[in-house]
């Protein structure tokens, strides 16, 4: 399970880069209005969120509990359910066609599913380990915890190049769950209430989403130091951003905010 060793690290550094003074030109950086909550699994440990033809789909990790889902955003019903072999720990998913492709954590595999009736399709290999995963028209973005994105191909999901994501020239790891919003890639950094706006062309944090308060800690309803903010899923047609966490009873659709700075 991933852990919290280098989190000091990565706050201080998103604290240095998105929150410092304002001597210079500052990355922008974005507060939130929540505009809806729904219900969200409490036992879900969110690891992928997507939308696919306006219905929300979610993969969950830990061994013996991951699994692909299509949920009722509404009410946060599992409406259809895929469990994994109980030696895999699901990670992030994205649609890529017709096709729901998902990964696991250290087992070097990831899967292919029928996006209608979840009957596995197929199986493909990467090194390292697999974090997040989103999509557009052109490419498949995959997170493995480094400050790197893979760029994958969409038939053959063969890595094609690398991103290397910055935010003033210092490197962001902990790269977690992505999701492609109006050409950017959002990402989590893991183990803090933050989202990177990342340029996919260029590998730069322009803009910082911060997530402070959205579901404070004694909200969520578990000690578990895993129940962390995780999981972005963009719904392209009515342009609705939903993020929630890993353990959260909670989902939120939110308006993103510039923060002014003095």
């Amino acid at each position: 399970m991933k852990t919290f060793a280098s989190l000091a690290r990565i706050v201080a550094t998103v604290a240095t880069v998105a929150f410092a003074g304002t001597a210079h030109a500052a990355i922008p950086v974005y507060g939130f209005f929540v505009k809806n909550t729904y219900p969200h699994d409490p036992q879900a440990f969110t690891q992928g969120l997507f939308f696919r033809d306006g219905q929300l789909y979610e993969t969950t990790g830990q061994k013996g509990h991951s699994s692909l889902r299509k949920v009722d955003l509404k009410s946060g019903k599992v409406l259809q359910k895929k469990d994994l072999a109980p030696e895999f720990f699901g990670e992030g998913s994205t649609a890529v066609g017709d096709t729901i492709v998902g990964l696991t954590w250290q087992s070097n595999v990831g899967f292919l599913f029928d996006a209608k009736t979840f009957a596995l399709k197929g199986r493909f290999n990467y090194k390292g380990e697999g974090w997040g995963l989103a999509s557009d028209a052109q490419h498949v973005y995959m997170s493995d915890g480094t400050a790197e994105i893979r760029v994958l191909d969409p038939k053959t999901l063969d890595e094609q190049r690398r991103i290397r994501v910055t935010a003033e020239g210092k490197p962001i790891t902990q790269l977690n769950e992505l999701e492609v919003v109006d050409g950017q890639i959002f990402a989590n950094v893991w183990g803090a209430d933050v989202i990177a706006r990342i340029d996919p062309a260029s590998g730069n944090v322009v803009g910082w989403i911060d997530c402070t308060g959205l579901l404070p800690p004694e909200g969520r309803g578990t000690t578990n130091p895993d129940a962390v903010l995780n999981g972005i899923a963009w719904e392209p047609k009515q342009h609705r951003l939903f993020v929630t966490g890993k353990l959260w009873p909670k989902l939120f659709e939110i308006e993103l905010v510039p923060i002014q700075r003095r």
